[in-house]
């Protein structure tokens, strides 16, 4: 279990895991020990006392953690554990009531001795396991009732029930680590940025107005009838009219808005560290941001090298399949064209005869050795279902009977050219598909994790969690043309990114091949940051808005205007600060590393939002709600029970 924080030395700060080594949050602050117990009712915190306090009193607080035949109890705090003796002579008899008596997890304040444990009785897997306190004095502060679940990290417990009862699940030491861990980063880029850099933090309005492009906002009524506020999905017009203002480097801790589906990387409300900056260039955002990282990446993940690599949207899509790819381990796509340029199959000579068809290929390392017939048969049907292309698993030697007439006929036909060029083994499976060139690197790319997945649940190791692989994606398109209407085009990365200097003049004849001057981070194939240099010139962002892109620039006359009045060149970048430090911290979901997030339906499952407002709350907002013919959720709605999701 960790013991937080058990020594502080020169400002790093350590978190302990028994019987796994140590973990540190190593933050390096050139300042005092922090004063854990200044302005309280205790001396020390449970992880920090030593056989140096030997001989000390001490009063402690915290919970009971559990107690063992009425002699002893674990006490913990935020900083750890320590081991209490509860007194057994009859002098000390309210002691003990109070210590025996308290349920398990509540609240009690101790005063005692530090004392040596007995020789051989010392608990090394415990930072404070040399010690024990003899009680003296203990206060019941606060009894528990009994408890939903235990606060022990072992106990297996479902998400919709941690966070019913989110206050208890903050107990437990991996959510007090990631909350810390959290904590301490934003610090250090705090001091980066405004102590080392100059850079303001700005703090944005949270009420705003619609956005034209991007995901769907929040709508907040407001006293004037039809009229609305929207909650801003990023503070992205407000940095640039800070730019306009002159205050040169902005930063912010940012709250933003989605109105849009939960994934597990994904909230309704979520936090980015916001950075804008004039005068500036692509490289000199991106060595901003891996400086950044270096200064307050922790200790115990060790060194971050820089600078970090990079490469083009396109060179991702071609190798990867997307535009966030996982470095960590091999399995590049490869064109695999030339070597079927003659080839007599009808499937693969069909895709070669259209514009922009090739044939693609991954190989899947020891395949033919993890993987099982229904694999490659869900494979298939993943291939067909999601992108209705057909994919040909190619064995050489290993389990050539589960190869296709198709694949077999390959095989004979092409098998030295198609070994040498993508370096296959025996046992490694080929997984080969033909079509558009964008669509079958798509699909590539998903069967790539998807393989990646398989593989290490069969016990292949290919992603390293404890390797950081950083990644620049650059050269993205400007735009992509729109689901719903190919023929329109929308933003790829959102309105104000500044095409390629190269490419302006695409803009008035071809703007669907115009690139951008946008950049993405990628982490271990999840993107981490999002940003571009801006469009600081009116007439070219009315051109794009109304143009190209179709939108009432009415809605952005206040930015239009404030361009027209000597915007200087800038550029910035938004750090999803979530997903980093989930990423960091390993976590399974970035609810992990938020203290009190939304489940996976974008409510608050511990008090039950969002909920149902009685229509005289709504009448000054000019608003009645429409139910649907077939709910009867308007039906005694303040009577409902709250149902936690499952």
């Amino acid at each position: 279990m960790i013991c937080w924080l058990s020594r502080l030395r020169r400002g790093v700060v350590t978190a302990h895991l028994a019987g796994s080594g140590c973990r540190s949050l190593g933050l390096s602050a050139r300042r005092r020990t922090p004063e854990f117990s200044s302005f309280v009712a205790r001396t020390n915190t449970c992880g920090e006392l030593r056989s140096s306090h030997l001989g000390q009193e001490v009063t402690l607080c915290g919970w009971i953690q559990y107690r063992r035949q009425n002699i002893f109890l674990v006490l913990r705090d935020f900083h750890g554990l320590v081991q209490v003796i509860i007194p057994q002579d009859e002098s000390a008899a309210s002691v003990k009531e109070i210590l025996c008596e308290a349920p398990v997890e509540s609240v009690v304040k101790v005063s005692g001795t530090v004392i040596s444990r007995p020789p051989g009785q010392e608990n090394p897997k415990m930072p404070t396991g040399e010690i024990e306190i003899k009680v003296k004095t203990a206060e019941l502060l606060n009894s528990c009732k009994e408890l939903p679940f235990e606060i022990k990290d072992f106990v297996k417990k479902t998400e919709a029930l941690r966070l019913q009862y989110r206050y208890l699940d903050l107990r437990s030491f991996q959510m007090q680590y990631n909350l810390r861990l959290r904590s301490q980063m934003v610090m250090k880029m705090r001091e980066y940025l405004c102590n080392l850099h100059g850079f303001v933090d700005v703090e944005t309005p949270t009420l705003f107005k619609r956005t034209p492009g991007g995901a769907k906002e929040f709508v907040i009524p407001s006293r004037e009838p039809g009229k609305f506020y929207s909650l801003p999905q990023s503070p992205q017009q407000f940095k640039q009219l800070l730019m306009v203002g002159g205050i040169d480097r902005y930063f912010q801790v940012a709250r933003c808005y989605r109105d849009e589906g939960s994934r597990p990387d994904r909230q309704p409300e979520f936090t980015q560290i916001d950075i804008e900056m004039s005068f500036v260039d692509q490289t000199g955002i991106q060595r901003l941001v891996e400086g950044l990282l270096q200064y307050s990446w922790p200790d115990d993940k060790g060194p971050l090298g820089v600078p970090f690599p990079s490469m083009t949207f396109a060179e991702a899509l071609a190798s990867y399949g997307t535009d966030k790819p996982d470095t960590r381990f091999g399995m590049k796509i490869v064109d695999i064209s030339d070597v079927f340029r003659n080839t007599e199959v009808g499937f693969l000579q069909g895709a070669l005869s259209k514009p922009g068809g090739a044939i693609k290929a991954i190989c899947v390392p020891s395949g033919a050795k993890y993987f099982k017939r229904k694999d490659i048969e869900t494979i298939k049907k993943f291939a067909a279902d999601h992108f209705n292309q057909e994919i040909l698993p190619v064995f050489l030697k290993a389990n050539k009977n589960w190869n296709s007439p198709v694949a077999n006929f390959i095989m004979e036909e092409q098998e030295l050219g198609l070994t040498s060029l993508m370096e296959i083994q025996e046992e490694d499976m080929v997984l080969l598909t033909a079509g558009e060139h964008r669509r079958a690197c798509s699909l590539l790319g998903k069967l790539r994790l998807e393989c990646a997945d398989l593989l290490e649940a069969r016990g292949a190791v290919l992603r390293d969690p404890a390797v950081f692989n950083f990644l620049w994606v650059e050269d993205f398109p400007l735009f992509l043309p729109k689901e719903a209407a190919p023929g329109e085009l929308e933003s790829a990365h959102h309105p104000f990114t500044a095409p390629h200097p190269s490419d302006i003049h695409l803009l008035y004849t071809e703007p669907a091949k115009a690139r951008s001057q946008h950049y993405d981070l990628v982490l271990n194939g999840s993107e981490v940051g999002g940003g571009s240099i801006r469009i600081h010139e009116a007439q070219l962002q009315h051109h794009i808005l109304e143009a190209v892109l179709k939108e009432d620039v009415k809605l952005l006359s206040h930015l239009l205007q404030a361009l027209d009045h000597g915007a200087p060149p800038h550029g910035g970048i938004a750090l999803g600060l979530d997903r980093l430090i989930c990423l960091v911290a390993g976590a399974p979901s970035i609810r992990d590393v938020i203290a009190f997030p939304k489940s996976f339906r974008g409510h608050d499952l511990m008090s039950n939002a969002p909920d149902f407002i009685p229509p005289e709350d709504l009448q000054p907002y000019h608003i009645q709600v429409s139910w649907p013919a077939d709910s009867g959720a308007h039906k005694n709605s303040w009577d409902r029970p709250h149902r936690p999701e499952s």
